[in-house]
């Protein structure tokens, strides 16, 4: 059988009714596909910022819930054993598994702000575990271990996992705010 995949750009207009735009990135290049043909038009465009850039972020799970995790470490893919036990548990304490949501170490993505995070994940839930407002960028710094809101979108800061394991009053607030998500 062949292959039903083609490299042909022309062929698209079988598809397609309206004018289709490739955009190649870093987004100079501009291709117009109308009627079969291809026309090419260049736009110039103010060079973007290393944070303002699409970043493809490696996280773990599959985000079917649109929930992200952000762990801050340094040294470890997640955190160390004590740390992850202590994910793991608040994990199955909501009610989540690794399908639901998106792990990601934001030591490896500093400087990321919130609205690149929100694009990339669509996130309606953020639990961010080291990671503090002002590092998202956010005008509002928030309180540990309670939900706010921050336009429709639902965040709980706490401290990083291993600090947070060594703190028994940390947890228990913590674990207050978690029976309120109703997840």
């Amino acid at each position: 059988m062949d292959s039903q995949l083609t490299a042909d750009k022309g062929a698209l207009h079988l598809f397609f009714t309206d004018d289709v735009y490739l955009v190649n990135e870093p987004g100079i290049q501009l291709d117009t596909v109308v009627s079969g043909s291809v026309k090419s038009a260049s736009i110039s465009q103010p060079p973007a910022s290393p944070v303002a850039q699409s970043v493809d972020f490696k996280f773990l799970g599959n985000n079917k819930r649109n929930i992200l995790i952000l762990v801050n470490d340094e040294e470890n893919e997640v955190s160390d054993e004590m740390g992850r036990e202590l994910l793991r548990k608040i994990v199955k304490s909501v009610n989540l598994s690794a399908n639901d949501f998106a792990l990601l170490n934001y030591a490896k993505y500093k400087g990321t702000g919130f609205q690149a995070l929100q694009d990339y994940f669509s996130s309606t839930l953020i639990f961010a575990f080291g990671v503090t407002a002002a590092q998202l960028s956010l005008a509002t710094a928030h309180p540990e271990n309670v939900i706010v809101q921050e336009g429709t979108i639902r965040m709980i800061f706490s401290a990083e996992l291993k600090t947070l394991d060594k703190n028994p009053a940390g947890k228990k607030a913590l674990w207050g705010s978690l029976q309120n998500l109703g997840l």
